[in-house]
């Protein structure tokens, strides 16, 4: 293949004590963890709004964990108080949500934290010095542009900066290196009155379940009676290939037209579709090559670490790679993620957050869920912190130091 030498100058636009690429649950938790450690933090967002999945591909919907905790517990106490959360933090809890107002709650949110939040800037590549990640360099409105960090923390939820930093990865199942479908979640509106329907050219006329994307109905609407959030298409292919995620974007829209109207022949003659988020949800693309790889077997064992740095219970819940209908999804007890996961192999100054840490192809279809994202988020942002106070590298970051300073953060861990 041939390719281009690209070199230029590119100018510091700013640094920081740490900087978060990505704002998603991962990198807003980061982000406030480390600026309640004291730190000048800044996010870089490729996007123009927080939340990741959960705001951006309308996936507006907390799926259990069985440890409502940290800032993860604090946000759904704030953004959502209704919702009744569970006082000893046992027991799961699914709530639904407005993924407008959540945009709007995590602005308000981190511009109180002082967090500084940068729009529409999306990561290019590492700077490297001595295997360590000295800055990054983005896209931007003003051109590319640099920026410093006494650590940077990757949320961008497929590896990029450590991919490109040098760090090894893993991609989809083992053997084919397949990754779970992607799915753009939608919204219908119950507009009190029979609607016109009106199926576009090219879409499906879907006539029973079976023939759904998925093979079978789920949907919500428990957040605000008369919306309706569907979670029905499904398409094959990985959300970091170029052609993939375009064929992906085309392909998605095709099924929400084709699945709202077999919906409105059968039982929702009254409602309309009334939002496609902008971008298709994306499941599963890379895995840093960590410290540690948590396993099946791992989530199977209820397995306990001595660092743990965040808990889950939620499901293995594998949708086909293959993108046939039907999902693998079995239920398991509970079980640690321990620190090393968040650490790639061979790069310096550098932790991994959200689901591209160090896990395998099963073990990351249960450790994907926001929730989870927003623990490993906190802990990522406490131990950037630690590291840079004692002057020491990420992996050997005192792991009592950084419990107790998450406990100082209201995160408690469950005894197996």
């Amino acid at each position: 293949m041939n390719r281009y030498s690209f070199q230029r100058e590119v100018r510091i636009f700013d640094r920081a004590d740490i900087v978060i690429v990505g704002g998603g649950p991962a990198g807003v938790a980061a982000a406030i963890a480390a600026a309640r450690c004291g730190k000048k933090v800044i996010v870089l967002e490729q996007s123009g709004q927080l939340g990741g999945m959960g705001t951006l591909a309308n996936v507006s919907v907390f799926m259990g964990i069985g440890n409502v905790t940290g800032i993860y517990r604090e946000i759904v106490s704030e953004f959502m108080p209704r919702q009744s959360v569970p006082v000893n933090h046992k027991g799961s809890i699914w709530p639904q949500y407005n993924p407008f107002r959540l945009r709007h709650f995590l602005n308000e949110k981190l511009a109180k934290e002082g967090v500084e939040v940068l729009f529409h800037v999306s990561f290019v590549g590492a700077v490297m010095e001595q295997g360590r990640v000295k800055a990054v360099v983005a896209n931007s409105r003003e051109g590319l542009i640099a920026f410093e960090a006494d650590v940077f923390i990757d949320c961008t939820g497929d590896g990029r900066v450590a991919i490109e930093a040098g760090a090894a990865y893993t991609t989809g199942r083992e053997g084919d290196g397949m990754t779970q479908p992607m799915t753009l979640m939608f919204m219908m509106q119950n507009t009190g009155r029979p609607v016109e329907r009106q199926l576009p050219e090219g879409c499906y006329h879907y006539e029973n379940v079976e023939d759904l994307p998925q093979g079978r109905l789920l949907y919500w609407e428990e957040n605000e009676p008369g919306n309706l959030l569907v979670n029905m298409t499904r398409v094959k292919g990985n959300g970091t290939m170029v052609r993939d995620i375009s064929q992906a974007e085309q392909e998605a829209l095709r099924q929400v037209f084709s699945v709202a109207d077999y919906l409105q022949r059968n039982g929702f003659e009254q409602y309309v579709i009334s939002h496609v988020p902008g971008q298709t949800g994306v499941r599963e693309t890379n895995q840093i090559v960590g410290h540690y790889t948590l396993t099946e077997d791992d989530l199977t064992a209820g397995q306990r670490f001595e660092d743990v740095v965040a808990q889950t219970n939620y499901e293995i819940d594998i949708h086909s790679p293959d993108g046939k209908s039907g999902t693998d999804e079995r239920k398991i007890d509970g079980y640690d993620i321990p620190y090393r996961c968040l650490i790639p192999h061979g790069v310096e100054g550098l932790l991994v957050a959200g689901r591209a840490i160090s896990a395998t192809h099963v073990a990351m279809s249960s450790m994907r869920v926001q929730a989870t994202c927003y623990a490993l988020g906190q802990a990522a942002g406490v131990a950037a912190s630690i590291a840079t106070n004692r002057g020491v590298r990420l992996i050997d970051v005192d792991i009592n130091e950084l419990h107790r300073e998450l406990g100082r953060q209201n995160v408690v861990f469950l005894k197996g």
